[in-house]
């Protein structure tokens, strides 16, 4: 018997965390951050963050349902990058005696997470080992009686060494694809691993675990060559010699920041980076040798350093490009507060604020992007919004990857049933039937396989 405990993630977007256990031993899939919490806090940067007071607002997953089978976990296994699925690690890893595995971009955003939190240490230290390991590369679990191959499977999505995790048991695979999307063009990395996943269909899928975020999307989501070029008609076409020109975007989404990068170049501007997160991801992405690009941008992380660069440009405005934090809104990010003339930038009339990004789906982002977007809109700022394709699969994307992999269990996963109810539907389009074989799931739950 196979048990898929599905502790975060499956009742909202965000806070991704599982558990499959077996016989003897169990792996525990993603620790991820709920963000709405943090954003919505006022003195964010003044937080102290531990594991009690995380999980008191909300924002770490409860994973007191595994209270009694921790001493089964043999693998904490980390699927990418973003902070919903590895932020939680530095927090709640250590109540585990298991190594954390993921891909090496993936462990060095995990190492600067370390290096850079809002603790009153000046770094988290974790006990447990943090194993790298390559895309398209397995590493070997010991488990209680046996070793277990879990590999993990190069595939495209919005940030870089994303992977889908394969674990096989004696039951077949289990595959935790959360999240992707297919880009056969991809502008930074490789490409989804098409071959081995066939393989992997041949042998036998048990349950797949998959991103269901937009499968109620009636699209192939595009490829992030769409967003290169989109990028190219805002900062190439549009009269924007003399103007302030700021981007904002996703920091962990790196093959963006390469193509921001590149066009700054290309309007002989100097790109300047700006916040914490932007500093963490690059320096990720410096550490395992997959941004070159970066030797020609300033970074700036520190607020008293971060406006004493924002009064250069200001003074100098066609001489610079930036791009800052805050594409959500977020209050006191750096977006938010050149809207609200808080620090010493000040936005003159046709002024071109790119947004690089689109709103996630949360009432708390919608509102705050709206208050920025005001206060823009009252500087005369020319706005462009969603310069941007999904790191997300649609429907079709979806319809693809279960053909291909023709798994016997569905498990919808990634945001609550308004996000999953979707992808069940779609499920049973492609002939799987809601409670035999397809799985609508909630937090704290447990599925037997």
């Amino acid at each position: 018997m196979v048990k898929i405990h599905t502790i975060g993630g499956f009742s909202e977007v965000g806070k991704n965390m599982l558990c499959l256990e077996l016989e003897d031993d169990a792996f525990v899939l993603d620790e991820g951050f709920f963000l709405p919490p943090l954003v919505t806090m006022e003195e964010r940067e003044k937080f102290e963050y531990t594991e009690k007071k995380l999980a008191g607002i909300g924002a770490i997953p409860d994973f007191s349902m595994i209270h009694d089978i921790k001493h089964k976990v043999r693998a904490q296994l980390i699927g990418h990058a973003h902070l919903d699925h590895v932020g939680a690690v530095p927090y709640i890893s250590d109540n585990f005696n298991a190594p954390i595995c993921g891909t090496p971009f993936t462990t060095a955003v995990l190492r600067s997470l370390l290096k850079d939190n809002n603790s009153s240490s000046n770094e988290l230290l974790l006990r447990n080992k943090i194993k790298s390991v390559e895309p398209n590369r397995s590493v070997q679990i010991q488990g209680k009686h046996k070793k277990y191959d879990v590999e993990f499977i190069n595939v495209t999505h919005s940030t870089p060494h994303s992977a889908i995790i394969a674990i096989r048991t004696d039951k077949g695979y289990f595959l935790y694809a959360n999240d992707f999307k297919l880009d056969d063009n991809p502008m930074l990395g490789l490409k989804t691993n098409y071959k081995r996943l066939r393989e992997i269909a041949k042998e036998g899928v048990r349950a797949l675990v998959i991103d269901s975020l937009y499968s109620g999307t009636d699209r192939k989501t595009p490829s992030e060559k769409i967003a290169h070029t989109l990028l190219e008609e805002v900062l190439l076409t549009i009269q924007n010699r003399n103007a302030g020109v700021i981007v904002t975007t996703f920091s962990s989404h790196i093959a963006r920041l390469k193509s921001i990068t590149d066009f700054a170049k290309r309007m002989n501007r100097q790109p300047i980076f700006l916040g914490r997160s932007l500093n963490k991801y690059s320096e990720a992405a410096r550490e395992v040798g997959i941004a070159p690009f970066l030797k020609d941008v300033k970074i700036v992380k520190y607020r008293k350093e971060v406006e004493k660069n924002l009064k250069r440009v200001n003074d100098n405005r066609r001489r610079y490009l930036i791009v800052c934090t805050g594409h959500q809104g977020e209050p006191g990010s750096i977006m938010d507060r050149i809207a609200r003339s808080q620090v010493p930038y000040r936005i003159d009339k046709d002024d071109n604020i790119v947004f690089s990004s689109s709103v996630i789906p949360a009432d708390i982002n919608k509102e705050n992007f709206s208050k920025m977007e005001e206060e823009l809109r009252r500087k005369k700022a020319r706005i462009f919004r969603d310069v941007h394709v999904s790191g997300h699969a649609g429907r079709e994307d979806l319809r693809d990857m279960i053909n291909l992999l023709q798994p016997e269990h569905i498990i919808p996963a990634h945001g609550g049933s308004d996000k999953t109810t979707p992808m069940a539907e779609l499920a049973g389009e492609l002939g799987y039937k809601l409670g035999k074989n397809c799985h609508l799931m909630n937090d704290g739950g447990v599925l037997k396989v």
